[in-house]
């Protein structure tokens, strides 16, 4: 029995349940193996391409661009939560009329890590991840 791959239909045929001749001219022949491989790779969330070689390769998927939007989204929220209390302590402390935790310049810098998370799906880089706002180094030991 013989195995093809066929690109336009992203499908697999063989000789046990297609005749010969109602296999597309343009099916690539694989082995029972590569097969296997492939299906395999597909169930992991794969996707088959044909290579430079003209064979059939396992790829990554091309990433959804709206799902890379939701994820930073997802990030920016996120991360708002994790230091929003610090805000909030800093005012509760301030109207107590307690001495505060933070620094006035560290209060200042934590405000505009915030501006920069609120602004940051506007940001003509958005949603490429490297471009991110980086928290002030402080923020780390305040928040463990």
């Amino acid at each position: 029995m013989a195995h093809f791959y066929h690109p336009a239909s992203r499908g697999f045929l063989d000789t046990a349940i297609y005749s010969a001749k109602s296999i597309p001219s343009d099916a690539i022949e694989i082995t029972r193996a590569e097969k296997i491989l492939l299906l395999a790779g597909e169930a992991r969330g794969q996707d088959i391409a044909i290579g430079d070689n003209g064979r059939p390769v396992l790829v990554e998927p091309t990433p959804d661009p709206e799902a890379i939007v939701n994820q930073e989204r997802w990030w920016r929220d996120a991360e708002l939560d994790r230091v929003k209390w610090l805000r909030e302590r800093h005012r509760d402390e301030l109207e107590l009329s307690q001495p505060t935790s933070l620094k006035a310049d560290q209060y200042s810098e934590l405000l505009a890590y915030m501006q920069l998370l609120r602004d940051w799906p506007q940001s003509p880089d958005f949603p490429d991840h490297v471009h991110r706002p980086v928290a002030p180094g402080w923020i780390e030991s305040e928040t463990q």
